[in-house]
Protein backbone atom coordinates (compact mmCIF):
# COMPACT_ATOMS: atom_id res chain seq x y z
CA UNK A 1 0.00 0.00 0.00
CA UNK A 2 1.47 3.35 -1.05
CA UNK A 3 -0.46 5.33 1.57
CA UNK A 4 0.73 6.08 5.10
CA UNK A 5 -0.81 4.08 7.93
CA UNK A 6 -1.01 4.58 11.69
CA UNK A 7 2.34 2.77 11.95
CA UNK A 8 4.01 5.63 10.07
CA UNK A 9 2.99 8.43 12.42
CA UNK A 10 3.36 9.36 16.08
CA UNK A 11 0.05 9.00 17.92
CA UNK A 12 1.04 9.05 21.59
CA UNK A 13 -0.91 11.70 23.46
CA UNK A 14 -2.58 12.96 20.29
CA UNK A 15 -6.28 13.39 19.64
CA UNK A 16 -7.00 10.99 16.78
CA UNK A 17 -10.31 11.08 14.94
CA UNK A 18 -11.02 7.74 13.30
CA UNK A 19 -13.64 7.29 10.58
CA UNK A 20 -15.02 3.80 11.19
CA UNK A 21 -17.84 1.97 9.44
CA UNK A 22 -20.29 1.16 12.23
CA UNK A 23 -23.24 1.06 9.83
CA UNK A 24 -24.49 -2.16 11.41
CA UNK A 25 -27.93 -3.78 11.45
CA UNK A 26 -29.91 -3.18 14.63
CA UNK A 27 -32.29 -5.59 16.34
CA UNK A 28 -35.56 -3.67 16.49
CA UNK A 29 -36.94 -5.99 19.17
CA UNK A 30 -34.10 -5.53 21.66
CA UNK A 31 -32.68 -2.21 20.48
CA UNK A 32 -29.21 -3.78 20.33
CA UNK A 33 -26.77 -4.57 17.52
CA UNK A 34 -27.88 -7.55 15.43
CA UNK A 35 -24.51 -8.15 13.71
CA UNK A 36 -21.27 -6.68 15.06
CA UNK A 37 -18.97 -7.84 12.23
CA UNK A 38 -18.09 -4.29 11.17
CA UNK A 39 -17.43 -3.22 14.76
CA UNK A 40 -15.09 -6.18 15.27
CA UNK A 41 -13.29 -5.31 12.03
CA UNK A 42 -12.28 -1.93 13.50
CA UNK A 43 -10.95 -3.35 16.78
CA UNK A 44 -7.29 -3.82 15.71
CA UNK A 45 -6.98 -0.11 14.88
CA UNK A 46 -8.76 0.97 18.08
CA UNK A 47 -6.65 -1.37 20.23
CA UNK A 48 -3.42 -0.10 18.65
CA UNK A 49 -4.29 3.55 19.18
CA UNK A 50 -5.27 2.94 22.82
CA UNK A 51 -2.10 0.97 23.51
CA UNK A 52 -0.04 3.79 21.99
CA UNK A 53 -1.67 6.33 24.32
CA UNK A 54 -3.82 8.16 21.78
CA UNK A 55 -7.07 9.89 22.67
CA UNK A 56 -9.46 8.09 20.34
CA UNK A 57 -12.46 9.86 18.78
CA UNK A 58 -14.58 7.56 16.61
CA UNK A 59 -17.08 8.78 14.02
CA UNK A 60 -19.48 6.88 11.79
CA UNK A 61 -22.82 6.98 10.04
CA UNK A 62 -25.71 4.61 10.65
CA UNK A 63 -28.49 4.02 8.16
CA UNK A 64 -29.98 6.74 5.98
CA UNK A 65 -31.40 9.52 8.14
CA UNK A 66 -31.23 11.92 5.16
CA UNK A 67 -29.70 14.79 7.11
CA UNK A 68 -32.21 14.73 9.98
CA UNK A 69 -31.99 13.55 13.58
CA UNK A 70 -33.67 10.13 13.65
CA UNK A 71 -34.01 8.65 17.12
CA UNK A 72 -33.87 5.01 16.08
CA UNK A 73 -30.61 5.63 14.17
CA UNK A 74 -28.62 6.96 17.12
CA UNK A 75 -25.30 5.24 17.79
CA UNK A 76 -25.94 4.50 21.49
CA UNK A 77 -26.47 0.73 20.83
CA UNK A 78 -23.20 0.67 18.92
CA UNK A 79 -21.38 2.34 21.83
CA UNK A 80 -22.78 -0.32 24.19
CA UNK A 81 -21.63 -3.14 21.94
CA UNK A 82 -18.20 -1.58 21.51
CA UNK A 83 -17.87 -1.29 25.30
CA UNK A 84 -18.52 -5.01 25.57
CA UNK A 85 -15.96 -5.85 22.88
CA UNK A 86 -13.29 -3.55 24.33
CA UNK A 87 -13.98 -4.58 27.91
CA UNK A 88 -13.93 -0.94 29.01
CA UNK A 89 -15.96 2.27 28.89
CA UNK A 90 -16.81 4.06 25.66
CA UNK A 91 -18.10 7.60 26.08
CA UNK A 92 -20.74 8.76 23.60
CA UNK A 93 -22.12 12.14 22.59
CA UNK A 94 -25.53 13.03 21.20
CA UNK A 95 -23.92 15.26 18.57
CA UNK A 96 -20.90 14.96 16.29
CA UNK A 97 -19.83 18.63 16.24
CA UNK A 98 -20.34 21.60 18.52
CA UNK A 99 -19.59 22.66 22.11
CA UNK A 100 -20.80 19.43 23.76
CA UNK A 101 -18.48 17.39 21.57
CA UNK A 102 -15.55 19.76 22.05
CA UNK A 103 -15.88 19.48 25.84
CA UNK A 104 -16.05 15.68 25.66
CA UNK A 105 -12.94 15.50 23.49
CA UNK A 106 -11.06 17.93 25.78
CA UNK A 107 -11.79 15.63 28.72
CA UNK A 108 -10.36 12.51 27.08
CA UNK A 109 -7.30 10.92 28.67
CA UNK A 110 -4.72 8.84 26.78
CA UNK A 111 -6.21 5.45 25.88
CA UNK A 112 -9.82 6.59 26.28
CA UNK A 113 -12.45 6.22 23.55
CA UNK A 114 -15.27 8.54 22.52
CA UNK A 115 -17.94 7.75 19.91
CA UNK A 116 -19.59 10.70 18.18
CA UNK A 117 -23.24 10.71 17.12
CA UNK A 118 -24.42 9.68 13.65
CA UNK A 119 -22.64 11.86 11.08
CA UNK A 120 -25.52 11.70 8.64
CA UNK A 121 -27.84 13.55 11.01
CA UNK A 122 -26.17 16.53 9.29
CA UNK A 123 -26.82 17.04 5.54
CA UNK A 124 -23.37 18.65 5.37
CA UNK A 125 -21.76 15.22 5.78
CA UNK A 126 -22.89 13.75 2.46
CA UNK A 127 -22.55 17.15 0.79
CA UNK A 128 -18.85 17.17 1.76
CA UNK A 129 -19.34 20.65 3.19
CA UNK A 130 -15.94 22.26 3.96
CA UNK A 131 -17.16 23.94 7.14
CA UNK A 132 -18.48 20.65 8.50
CA UNK A 133 -15.25 18.87 7.57
CA UNK A 134 -13.28 21.65 9.30
CA UNK A 135 -15.41 21.29 12.43
CA UNK A 136 -14.68 17.56 12.58
CA UNK A 137 -10.98 18.21 11.97
CA UNK A 138 -10.94 20.74 14.79
CA UNK A 139 -11.55 17.91 17.25
CA UNK A 140 -8.24 16.19 16.54
CA UNK A 141 -4.55 16.34 15.66
CA UNK A 142 -4.62 13.38 13.25
CA UNK A 143 -7.21 11.76 10.98
CA UNK A 144 -7.39 7.98 10.43
CA UNK A 145 -9.68 6.43 7.83
CA UNK A 146 -10.53 2.84 8.71
CA UNK A 147 -13.90 2.80 6.92
CA UNK A 148 -13.25 1.06 3.62
CA UNK A 149 -16.99 0.49 3.22
CA UNK A 150 -17.50 4.24 2.70
CA UNK A 151 -14.22 4.99 0.92
CA UNK A 152 -16.02 5.30 -2.42
CA UNK A 153 -17.99 8.28 -1.06
CA UNK A 154 -16.54 11.80 -1.18
CA UNK A 155 -18.12 12.88 2.10
CA UNK A 156 -16.88 15.32 4.73
CA UNK A 157 -15.72 12.53 7.07
CA UNK A 158 -14.15 10.37 4.35
CA UNK A 159 -12.43 12.89 2.10
CA UNK A 160 -13.08 16.51 3.08
CA UNK A 161 -11.52 16.24 6.54
CA UNK A 162 -8.17 15.24 5.00
CA UNK A 163 -7.74 18.82 3.76
CA UNK A 164 -7.32 19.99 7.36
CA UNK A 165 -5.41 17.17 9.10
CA UNK A 166 -2.64 14.69 8.34
CA UNK A 167 -4.55 11.67 7.03
CA UNK A 168 -3.48 8.02 7.28
CA UNK A 169 -5.04 4.57 6.95
CA UNK A 170 -6.09 2.29 9.75
CA UNK A 171 -5.34 -1.42 9.75
CA UNK A 172 -8.63 -2.45 8.15
CA UNK A 173 -8.26 0.08 5.33
CA UNK A 174 -4.68 -1.10 4.81
CA UNK A 175 -5.78 -4.75 4.67
CA UNK A 176 -8.61 -4.08 2.21
CA UNK A 177 -6.45 -2.12 -0.20
CA UNK A 178 -3.61 -4.66 0.07
CA UNK A 179 -5.69 -7.72 -0.80
CA UNK A 180 -7.87 -6.11 -3.45
CA UNK A 181 -4.85 -4.37 -4.92
CA UNK A 182 -2.98 -7.67 -5.07
CA UNK A 183 -5.78 -9.14 -7.16
CA UNK A 184 -5.55 -6.33 -9.69
CA UNK A 185 -1.84 -5.58 -9.77
CA UNK A 186 0.14 -8.67 -8.75
CA UNK A 187 -2.09 -11.73 -9.11
CA UNK A 188 -0.64 -15.20 -8.95
CA UNK A 189 -1.57 -17.48 -11.83
CA UNK A 190 -4.01 -18.97 -12.59
CA UNK A 191 -6.28 -16.07 -11.55
CA UNK A 192 -10.04 -16.69 -11.49
CA UNK A 193 -12.89 -14.23 -10.97
CA UNK A 194 -16.41 -15.36 -10.07
CA UNK A 195 -19.21 -12.92 -10.78
CA UNK A 196 -22.87 -13.33 -9.86
CA UNK A 197 -25.82 -11.27 -8.77
CA UNK A 198 -28.88 -10.14 -10.65
CA UNK A 199 -27.74 -7.53 -13.17
CA UNK A 200 -25.14 -7.38 -15.91
CA UNK A 201 -25.26 -3.58 -15.72
CA UNK A 202 -24.09 -3.67 -12.09
CA UNK A 203 -20.96 -5.60 -13.09
CA UNK A 204 -20.21 -4.39 -16.63
CA UNK A 205 -17.31 -2.12 -15.59
CA UNK A 206 -15.95 -4.83 -13.34
CA UNK A 207 -16.05 -7.37 -16.15
CA UNK A 208 -14.31 -4.99 -18.53
CA UNK A 209 -11.54 -4.33 -16.00
CA UNK A 210 -11.04 -8.03 -15.28
CA UNK A 211 -11.09 -9.32 -18.86
CA UNK A 212 -7.46 -8.42 -19.49
CA UNK A 213 -6.33 -9.61 -16.04
CA UNK A 214 -7.88 -13.00 -15.28
CA UNK A 215 -7.25 -16.44 -16.72
CA UNK A 216 -10.75 -17.73 -15.95
CA UNK A 217 -13.99 -15.77 -15.71
CA UNK A 218 -16.89 -17.59 -14.06
CA UNK A 219 -20.39 -16.12 -14.42
CA UNK A 220 -23.46 -17.26 -12.53
CA UNK A 221 -26.50 -15.77 -10.84
CA UNK A 222 -29.16 -13.78 -12.65
CA UNK A 223 -26.57 -12.01 -14.79
CA UNK A 224 -25.74 -15.34 -16.47
CA UNK A 225 -29.17 -15.31 -18.16
CA UNK A 226 -28.02 -12.61 -20.57
CA UNK A 227 -24.97 -14.68 -21.54
CA UNK A 228 -27.05 -17.79 -22.14
CA UNK A 229 -29.43 -15.75 -24.28
CA UNK A 230 -26.46 -14.27 -26.17
CA UNK A 231 -25.45 -17.85 -27.04
CA UNK A 232 -28.87 -18.49 -28.54
CA UNK A 233 -30.39 -20.34 -25.58
CA UNK A 234 -33.88 -19.71 -24.24
CA UNK A 235 -34.18 -18.68 -20.60
CA UNK A 236 -37.97 -18.73 -20.17
CA UNK A 237 -39.19 -15.83 -18.05
CA UNK A 238 -35.87 -15.43 -16.24
CA UNK A 239 -34.95 -11.85 -15.46
CA UNK A 240 -33.27 -10.02 -18.34
CA UNK A 241 -32.32 -6.34 -18.41
CA UNK A 242 -32.90 -4.29 -21.50
CA UNK A 243 -29.65 -4.18 -23.44
CA UNK A 244 -28.04 -6.90 -21.31
CA UNK A 245 -27.89 -9.46 -24.11
CA UNK A 246 -25.94 -7.09 -26.34
CA UNK A 247 -23.57 -6.34 -23.46
CA UNK A 248 -23.10 -10.04 -22.81
CA UNK A 249 -22.41 -10.73 -26.49
CA UNK A 250 -19.71 -8.02 -26.49
CA UNK A 251 -18.12 -9.55 -23.39
CA UNK A 252 -18.13 -13.01 -24.96
CA UNK A 253 -16.37 -11.57 -28.02
CA UNK A 254 -13.75 -9.83 -25.86
CA UNK A 255 -13.17 -12.99 -23.85
CA UNK A 256 -12.42 -14.88 -27.06
CA UNK A 257 -10.06 -12.11 -28.16
CA UNK A 258 -8.17 -12.30 -24.86
CA UNK A 259 -8.10 -16.10 -25.01
CA UNK A 260 -9.46 -16.53 -21.52
CA UNK A 261 -11.67 -19.31 -20.24
CA UNK A 262 -15.24 -18.06 -19.65
CA UNK A 263 -17.43 -20.52 -17.75
CA UNK A 264 -21.21 -20.24 -17.88
CA UNK A 265 -23.94 -22.42 -16.37
CA UNK A 266 -24.61 -25.65 -18.25
CA UNK A 267 -27.62 -26.50 -16.10
CA UNK A 268 -29.87 -24.68 -13.67
CA UNK A 269 -32.48 -24.99 -10.97
CA UNK A 270 -35.67 -23.53 -12.40
CA UNK A 271 -39.00 -22.55 -10.84
CA UNK A 272 -42.51 -21.82 -12.03
CA UNK A 273 -42.73 -18.63 -9.96
CA UNK A 274 -40.42 -16.26 -8.10
CA UNK A 275 -41.46 -17.60 -4.72
CA UNK A 276 -39.58 -19.40 -1.96
CA UNK A 277 -41.87 -22.43 -2.05
CA UNK A 278 -42.40 -22.57 -5.82
CA UNK A 279 -42.23 -25.91 -7.62
CA UNK A 280 -38.72 -26.37 -9.00
CA UNK A 281 -36.51 -28.81 -10.90
CA UNK A 282 -33.08 -29.07 -12.48
CA UNK A 283 -32.69 -28.95 -16.27
CA UNK A 284 -29.88 -28.44 -18.79
CA UNK A 285 -29.34 -24.78 -19.71
CA UNK A 286 -30.58 -25.59 -23.21
CA UNK A 287 -33.92 -26.96 -21.98
CA UNK A 288 -35.56 -24.19 -19.92
CA UNK A 289 -39.32 -24.47 -20.58
CA UNK A 290 -41.50 -21.53 -21.56
CA UNK A 291 -42.90 -19.83 -18.46
CA UNK A 292 -40.15 -21.05 -16.08
CA UNK A 293 -37.25 -19.06 -14.61
CA UNK A 294 -33.68 -19.91 -13.62
CA UNK A 295 -33.04 -19.24 -9.91
CA UNK A 296 -29.78 -21.12 -9.28
CA UNK A 297 -26.98 -22.98 -11.03
CA UNK A 298 -27.34 -26.75 -11.29
CA UNK A 299 -25.12 -29.63 -10.04
CA UNK A 300 -23.04 -30.01 -13.22
CA UNK A 301 -22.28 -26.27 -13.18
CA UNK A 302 -21.39 -26.38 -9.48
CA UNK A 303 -18.88 -29.14 -10.19
CA UNK A 304 -17.32 -27.30 -13.13
CA UNK A 305 -17.08 -24.05 -11.19
CA UNK A 306 -15.55 -25.83 -8.17
CA UNK A 307 -12.92 -27.52 -10.36
CA UNK A 308 -11.85 -24.16 -11.78
CA UNK A 309 -11.74 -22.59 -8.33
CA UNK A 310 -9.66 -25.39 -6.80
CA UNK A 311 -7.14 -25.11 -9.63
CA UNK A 312 -6.55 -21.37 -9.14
CA UNK A 313 -3.87 -19.53 -7.17
CA UNK A 314 -6.03 -16.47 -6.54
CA UNK A 315 -9.83 -16.20 -6.69
CA UNK A 316 -12.02 -13.10 -6.41
CA UNK A 317 -15.75 -13.65 -5.86
CA UNK A 318 -18.45 -10.99 -6.11
CA UNK A 319 -22.15 -11.90 -6.32
CA UNK A 320 -24.23 -14.98 -5.38
CA UNK A 321 -25.01 -17.80 -7.82
CA UNK A 322 -28.74 -17.76 -7.18
CA UNK A 323 -31.48 -16.65 -4.80
CA UNK A 324 -29.43 -17.89 -1.86
CA UNK A 325 -31.87 -16.54 0.74
CA UNK A 326 -34.27 -19.36 -0.24
CA UNK A 327 -32.98 -22.89 0.62
CA UNK A 328 -34.20 -24.47 -2.64
CA UNK A 329 -32.02 -22.06 -4.64
CA UNK A 330 -29.01 -21.68 -2.34
CA UNK A 331 -26.95 -24.72 -3.23
CA UNK A 332 -25.03 -23.02 -6.04
CA UNK A 333 -23.82 -20.25 -3.74
CA UNK A 334 -23.02 -22.84 -1.06
CA UNK A 335 -21.00 -24.92 -3.54
CA UNK A 336 -18.91 -21.94 -4.62
CA UNK A 337 -18.31 -20.93 -1.00
CA UNK A 338 -17.24 -24.47 -0.09
CA UNK A 339 -14.87 -24.60 -3.06
CA UNK A 340 -13.26 -21.31 -2.00
CA UNK A 341 -12.93 -22.64 1.55
CA UNK A 342 -11.03 -25.65 0.18
CA UNK A 343 -8.91 -23.68 -2.28
CA UNK A 344 -5.22 -23.50 -1.33
CA UNK A 345 -4.75 -20.19 -3.11
CA UNK A 346 -5.67 -16.66 -2.04
CA UNK A 347 -9.43 -16.25 -1.81
CA UNK A 348 -11.04 -12.80 -1.72
CA UNK A 349 -14.76 -12.26 -1.20
CA UNK A 350 -15.93 -8.89 -2.47
CA UNK A 351 -18.38 -7.73 0.16
CA UNK A 352 -22.14 -7.13 0.11
CA UNK A 353 -24.40 -10.13 -0.47
CA UNK A 354 -21.41 -12.38 -1.08
CA UNK A 355 -19.94 -11.64 2.33
CA UNK A 356 -23.37 -12.20 3.86
CA UNK A 357 -23.65 -15.58 2.16
CA UNK A 358 -20.19 -16.70 3.31
CA UNK A 359 -20.91 -15.58 6.87
CA UNK A 360 -24.29 -17.34 6.94
CA UNK A 361 -22.55 -20.58 5.95
CA UNK A 362 -19.96 -20.22 8.71
CA UNK A 363 -17.14 -20.12 6.16
CA UNK A 364 -15.89 -16.54 6.52
CA UNK A 365 -12.85 -17.63 8.53
CA UNK A 366 -11.90 -20.04 5.72
CA UNK A 367 -11.41 -17.18 3.25
CA UNK A 368 -8.17 -15.26 2.95
CA UNK A 369 -10.07 -11.98 3.00
CA UNK A 370 -13.74 -11.02 3.21
CA UNK A 371 -14.18 -7.38 2.29
CA UNK A 372 -16.27 -5.14 4.55
CA UNK A 373 -17.12 -2.89 1.61
CA UNK A 374 -19.80 -3.83 -0.90
CA UNK A 375 -19.92 -0.83 -3.23
CA UNK A 376 -16.37 0.21 -2.34
CA UNK A 377 -14.96 -3.23 -3.16
CA UNK A 378 -16.84 -3.27 -6.45
CA UNK A 379 -15.59 0.17 -7.48
CA UNK A 380 -12.01 -0.69 -6.43
CA UNK A 381 -12.08 -3.86 -8.54
CA UNK A 382 -13.49 -1.82 -11.42
CA UNK A 383 -10.21 0.13 -11.28
CA UNK A 384 -11.80 3.36 -10.05
CA UNK A 385 -10.09 5.73 -7.63
CA UNK A 386 -11.79 5.81 -4.23
CA UNK A 387 -11.97 9.33 -2.72
CA UNK A 388 -11.44 8.03 0.81
CA UNK A 389 -8.21 6.32 -0.23
CA UNK A 390 -6.96 9.07 -2.55
CA UNK A 391 -7.25 11.62 0.29
CA UNK A 392 -4.71 9.79 2.48
CA UNK A 393 -1.09 10.88 2.70
CA UNK A 394 1.31 9.09 0.37
CA UNK A 395 4.19 7.10 1.78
Amino acid sequence: MEKQTIRDVQVQGKRVIVRVDFNVPLDRATGGVADDTRIRAALPTIHYLREQGARVVLCSHLGRPDGRVTEDLRLAPVASRLEHLLGGPVAATRECVGPEVERAVAGLKPGEVLLLENLRFHPEEEANDPAFARALAGLADLYVNDAFGTAHRAHASTAGIAAYLPAVAGFLMEKEVRFLGQALQRPERPFAAILGGAKVSDKIKLVENLLARVDTLIIGGGMANAFLKAQGLEVGVSRLEEGAVAQARAILDKARQHGLSLLLPTDGVIAERFEEGAAHKTVPASEVPVGWMILDIGPATREAFATAILGSKIVVWNGPMGVFEWPAFAEGTRAVARALAQCRGTTIVGGGETAQAVASLGLADKMTHVSTGGGAALEFLEGRELPGVAALCDK
